[in-house]
């Protein structure tokens, strides 16, 4: 049994059902509201909630909140993302109510008690700490901030200690109301059920929600002009990282460019970067490329960590393998085999049942339609040489990118 339907309520909510035969079922529910909808001031405020709504409900408290799904093997767990929010869970069959009623009462009906609010900002300065005692960590967020300076997309996900310490019941509030949008919210669920039945339970559920709609857009994104900067810090190691702004999730170029940043510097230790820096040369421990697409922007960056004393060389041999791939066009072969890697990776992760119900609920929000994995298939196999050779002539010019270096002091 492999089907899948979409069932939409009449306050806008929608329910996607994968139907799969397996005894263990994954949900998941994803608000398209994170850090990049929040206000000046106010960063940090989606994650923030992210952590208190598993604190106090009009219905329970805190341990009952913790011990709904535990109680019977299952597990809850959230994440909060610069466009998104998403809690999700993964329990026994007969448990579907229990975890999608628990879905509707953290989500509609946390009461946000000030002795709790106060509690979690002590746990999320302490996270924000652990990030910066992390430069491998760190670094990547502070490119992003280069990246989209003075955008929404341009700040921490965790916030800042300043805005954190400030945000009260009431910015809580307004945020959920201005962007938690009915029409947004997505509840996908991977297991043994039928349409009915789920129909059944969604209204029950979720189908008294009041409709929500507010008016949100996204702003304006800016920064990712050229930029080198180099930061002193109590660190051993040095860090850095290159990198461009892209395009947006909605470009056709799309699939090249992730196609691109896989064979560049993506999963596995045959990727161009680790077998030309760190396979043959023995530098840089950690080397790897990334593409993160947003809704109207995306980010490409290179992250490399080594020895100080080894970085400039690092740093050359990374930019003559850019040079090499904006030369001339790639062969047939690697072309072939690079299609061949990206495909294999692309249909292992779907095994993980938690990260493609996920990503279907993403692909309801941003399509609003399931993107089928023949489909993916497909347009990579679309891909020519001359698009790989196009893309990296205009993302992978060292002299329109943005550099960041951490390095020891002295």
């Amino acid at each position: 049994m492999q089907e899948l339907n979409l069932i939409r309520l009449d306050n806008g909510i929608r329910i996607l059902l994968h139907q799969q035969d397996s005894s263990i079922t994954h949900t998941c529910m994803i608000v398209n509201a994170g850090s990049r909808h929040e206000l000046e001031g106010k960063f940090g405020v989606a994650h923030f909630i992210e952590h208190l709504l598993f604190k106090r409900t009009e219905r329970r408290s805190t341990n009952q909140i913790l011990n709904r799904l535990e109680q019977v093997g299952g597990d809850l767990n959230a994440y909060t993302t610069k466009e998104y929010t998403c809690i999700h869970a993964s329990f026994l069959n007969p448990y579907l109510e229990r975890a999608l009623d628990l879905f509707e009462d953290v989500l509609f009906h946390s009461t946000f008690p000030e002795h709790e609010m106060e509690k979690e900002k002590g746990v999320i300065l302490d996270e924000i700490a652990s990030y910066l005692d992390s430069p491998e960590e760190s670094i990547m967020d502070d490119f992003e901030d280069l990246m989209f300076a003075n955008s929404g997309l341009g700040h921490n996900i965790l916030g800042l200690e300043s805005d954190l310490k400030s945000i009260a019941k009431k910015d809580v509030y307004d945020f959920m109301l201005s962007n938690y949008n009915t029409e947004e919210i997505i509840i996908a669920v991977a297991g043994s059920y039928t349409k009915s039945q789920m129909e059944r339970v969604a209204n029950k559920i979720f189908g008294k929600i009041k409709r929500n709609v507010p008016t949100k857009e996204n702003d304006l994104v800016t920064g990712g002009e050229s930029n080198t900067i180099v930061v002193h810090k109590p660190i051993n190691q040095a860090h850095y990282m290159l990198g461009k702004q892209t395009f947006g999730i909605y470009d056709d170029r799309k699939t090249a460019m992730l196609l691109l940043n896989n064979m560049l510097g993506g999963i596995g230790m045959s990727s161009i970067l680790n077998l030309g820096i760190r396979e043959k040369h023995g530098i840089a421990y950690t080397i790897e490329s990334n593409l993160t697409l947003y809704s109207d922007a995306g980010n490409f960056s290179i992250y490399l960590g080594t020895d100080e004393e080894k970085l400039n060389k690092a740093v050359r041999l990374v930019k003559k393998e850019l040079d090499t791939l904006k030369s001339q066009p790639i062969s047939a072969y690697q072309l072939q085999r690079a299609k061949q890697k990206f495909k294999g990776q692309i249909a292992l992760a779907e095994e993980n049942r938690m990260s493609m119900i996920i990503a279907e609920a993403k692909n309801i929000i941003d399509y609003d339609r399931v993107i089928s994995l023949e489909e993916v298939f497909l347009k990579i196999d679309e891909v020519r040489a001359m698009d790989i050779l196009a893309l990296s002539q205009e993302f992978l010019d060292e002299s329109t990118m943005v550099s960041l270096a951490f390095v020891p002091e002295d």
